[in-house]
């Protein structure tokens, strides 16, 4: 007896790390227990972290292709509901026509919801969100140095602060032209990071050496040279100062020396995946999908049809815009 034909959906396709995903055909996938459901997708963000996927480089990575990427999105269940939902590592991601999902880890979507905005705004706004209720939950008045700044997540980490409480929010980062617009969603101060190490180690200790918290999207040399000039201008060493580590891009690793940990009172932790639970980051998603649904954390959405997923990695977003492919 032949075997029924499995049914096919168009995806977004790795099947080199070494090259874009291609849009292709590829197995439907299916539930296999109560806890999943098959959804289609409406809406999924090009993440930064997406494309470390398709990469083969997050850390995360099983190094197993053909894989399809996505890690989060908005889809539509089978009784018309539509969800916010975090993808499983156990399953194909969410760039595809459908997408197999944990119903534990979503959230509904109110009517008027955005789907496309939320699948933008979701994940750059979801790392400072977590930080700074779970990691650190901010109080209300103190201030933050937001170390990268001029990404989207850095961007969204101004917006996240000022909103949770921030009494005074210092944006730093490479963009000059972007780090002007950061004055108007909540930033106090800004400091543009330079090659001129010293002259830029002297503006941060002079607009940061007092914050209680710093959010750093960076890492490598630019965090390990502010890490420094922040300690030596602080005129009480003993106030904690908790550096929330979230991102890479600057560099995987920094040279931190001893005494830095001994002569103040620093804390260094982190934020990912593992850092805090999947329980944890979905209990904080209907608030965010709250405060994005009300337009108080923003971001620009540039939609582009999932056809053309090859053309949208090939065209990194511009400042301040999130891509969202779109089956």
């Amino acid at each position: 007896m032949r075997a029924a034909p499995v049914e096919q959906m168009n995806a977004a396709v790795v099947t080199s790390f070494d090259e874009p995903p291609h849009y292709q055909q590829f197995d439907v996938p299916t539930p296999s227990n109560d806890d999943q459901a098959l959804v289609d997708v409406l809406a999924a963000g090009l993440h930064p972290r997406v494309r470390t996927d398709a990469a083969g480089r997050h850390y995360t990575s099983t190094g197993q292709l053909p894989m399809i990427p996505g890690i989060d999105g908005v889809g539509r269940l089978a009784d018309g509901r539509r969800v916010y939902f975090v993808a499983d590592d156990e399953f194909p991601g969410s760039m595809a026509d459908k997408a197999v999902i944990d119903v534990r880890r979503t959230v509904p979507l109110p009517e008027d919801a955005n789907a496309e905005m939320i699948a933008a705004a979701m994940n750059p706004a979801m790392s400072s969100w977590v930080a700074l209720r779970r990691r650190v939950p901010i109080e209300t008045g103190q201030s933050v140095l937001v170390l990268g700044a001029t990404g989207n997540a850095g961007t969204m980490a101004v917006q996240v602060a000022k909103r949770l409480g921030a009494g005074r929010v210092v944006g730093a980062g490479r963009d000059a032209s972007r780090l002007e617009s950061l004055s108007a969603i909540g930033a106090d101060e800004i400091v543009q990071l330079t090659d001129d190490a010293d002259a830029t180690a002297a503006a941060l200790a002079k607009a940061a050496a007092e914050v209680d918290i710093v959010v750093d999207y960076l890492w490598g040399k630019p965090a390990e040279r502010t890490m420094m000039a922040l300690l030596l201008a602080r005129s009480d060493r003993s106030r904690a100062m908790n550096w929330i580590q979230i991102g890479a891009i600057a560099g995987p690793t920094i040279e931190l020396p001893s005494v830095a940990l001994r002569s103040a009172n620093l804390r260094i932790q982190g934020n990912g995946q593992g850092a805090v639970s999947t329980q944890g980051y979905v209990a904080e998603l209907p608030s965010l999908i709250e405060e994005i649904g009300s337009g108080t954390l923003k971001i620009a959405v540039r939609a582009v049809p999932l056809r053309d997923v090859e053309t949208a990695w090939a065209a990194p977003d511009l400042p301040g815009e999130r891509t969202v492919i779109v089956p």
